[in-house]
């Protein structure tokens, strides 16, 4: 960012744009983390109730452990 965009940022916000970024990395971890929570649960509910199989469940957390650490390089990095 120039200068100027900077200053009209922090004006308008009141705060730097890597404390803006921060939060909105924050925010998605926090919504994704909600979402595997949910997703895991739902899946351990559907195992314990023989609706689907282990194997269903061991893919539904690999792909939330996946997603999580797709994100985490790319957010992060």
């Amino acid at each position: 960012m120039t200068p100027a965009q900077l200053s009209a940022f922090q004006a308008n916000s009141a705060i730097t744009p890597a404390s803006m970024a921060a939060v909105l990395v924050g925010f998605v971890f926090a919504v994704l983390l909600l979402w595997g929570v949910w997703a895991i649960r739902t899946a351990w509910v559907g195992w314990t109730e023989n609706s689907i199989n282990q194997r269903q469940f061991l893919a539904v957390c690999m792909r939330f452990v996946a997603m999580y650490l797709v994100l985490t390089f790319f957010l992060l990095s």
